[in-house]
């Protein structure tokens, strides 16, 4: 029930905003780890949607997997600098290889989650900030959940000038025994009017496995002032941490 709201909410989105397209629209919080600034108006509405996700990784006793996955995100206005966030991955397929070639496959679905983001009192122009608190609302099957979890981020972007940006996200998420901190900077590019570009980094403290940190860039393209396509990629810097992320989305804004 949950994946056909999801997919039913996302064409009526895509319908919707080819029938009415917004003046002025936020920015999107994807591509990349962090989370923009920006919050939706009141009233009005952003789907953001994952298209098929790749992940590699290499787990312990040598078994490899790969993992398809497709998530989705809806933001709406409350009031001025609020807004309501709700978040799922709907779709989860997994490959297991163990080092004799044997294989197994998981699928199902994963958390959902419900959060308020906040833009901070201050931000302008040149400097904003936003903070988002969020909960796990319904967990996913076994394989794809990560339990009860709550999570606190806050991110900060700096303008340099009218092309160049730094930002930097910082998180902590708790929940059923486990703590992870996450920091990510990163640095992007107005390359034109409808198209940006960024790098990225991701260090992940956590209190019951090894630490992590990967490196990536993305490149996001309005095709239209309301619609938004992206893709990125992310590298693992160690061991520990995934082999290799590929994402691919699009987002709509609905006003």
């Amino acid at each position: 029930m949950r994946q056909c709201i999801v997919l039913f909410g996302l064409c009526a989105a895509c319908l919707s905003a080819q029938a009415q397209p917004p003046s002025s629209p936020p920015g999107f919080d994807r591509p990349g780890l962090g989370m923009g600034t920006d919050t939706v108006p009141r009233g009005a509405a952003a789907l953001e949607f994952g298209l098929p996700a790749y992940l590699r990784e290499s787990g312990a006793g040598g078994v490899r997997s790969t993992t398809w996955s497709a998530d989705a995100l809806l933001r709406t206005g409350l009031a001025p600098g609020l807004e309501l966030q709700l978040s799922g991955t709907p779709w989860n397929r997994q490959r297991l290889r163990a080092p004799d070639g044997a294989q197994s496959h998981l699928r199902g679905a994963g958390d959902s989650s419900a959060g308020l983001k906040w833009a901070g009192p201050g931000s302008n122009d040149r400097t904003a900030w936003a903070v988002l608190a969020s909960a796990v609302v319904a967990r996913g099957d076994a394989a794809f959940s990560d339990g009860r979890q709550y999570t606190l981020a806050v991110s900060v972007e700096q303008s340099l000038n009218d092309q160049w940006q730094l930002a930097l996200s910082a998180q902590q998420q708790r929940g059923d025994g486990q703590r992870t901190t996450t920091w990510a900077p990163s640095i992007s590019l107005q390359a034109s009017p409808t198209v940006s570009t960024y790098l990225e980094a991701g260090f992940f403290d956590s209190n019951d496995g090894p630490d992590q940190s990967i490196a990536g860039a993305g490149v996001a393209w309005r095709v239209r002032p309301n619609v938004q396509l992206d893709v990125s990629f992310e590298v693992g810097l160690d061991d520990a941490s995934p082999d290799l992320q590929v994402a691919t989305g699009v987002s709509v804004f609905l006003d």
